[in-house]
């Protein structure tokens, strides 16, 4: 610990340097960190929730969920992957968009879907 002190006396300038170039690099690093704790992901995705009291996961996915994910898939454009999960009276279904994908153009025809799902399932 002494060698340090003595050095530092016997080349003031050297320390001097050495302290501006570290307080430079740390607020240059500063103002390159990004500080958004929540990055931007833009992932177009449209979420729907379908409420049906009563109804067991299985009748949920077999009367609501199946038909809705078959209605989806040949009405609505630019889907990668849809991914869907049937509770007690709720059914979950996400429905993930390819990148660049217009969200009010697929959020309308996913409204339009929805709307003939109800009259589909009810039938025997």
């Amino acid at each position: 610990m002494n060698a340090i002190v003595v050095m530092a006396l016997r080349r003031p300038y050297t320390f001097v340097v050495l302290a501006i170039l570290i307080l430079l690099y740390g607020v240059l690093a500063a103002v390159r960190t990004p500080t958004d704790i929540f990055p931007n992901i833009k992932i177009p995705v449209v979420a729907v929730v379908w409420t049906y009291t009563g109804l067991t996961p299985e009748d949920m996915s077999g009367r609501v969920i199946y038909y809705y994910e078959r209605s989806l898939t040949t009405t609505v454009d630019n889907i990668e992957h849809i991914e869907s999960q049937s509770l007690y009276g709720r059914g979950i279904v996400k429905i993930f968009l390819q990148p660049g994908t217009d969200v009010a153009a697929a959020q309308a025809q996913v409204v339009a879907v929805s709307q003939t799902v109800p009259k589909r399932s009810s039938s025997p």
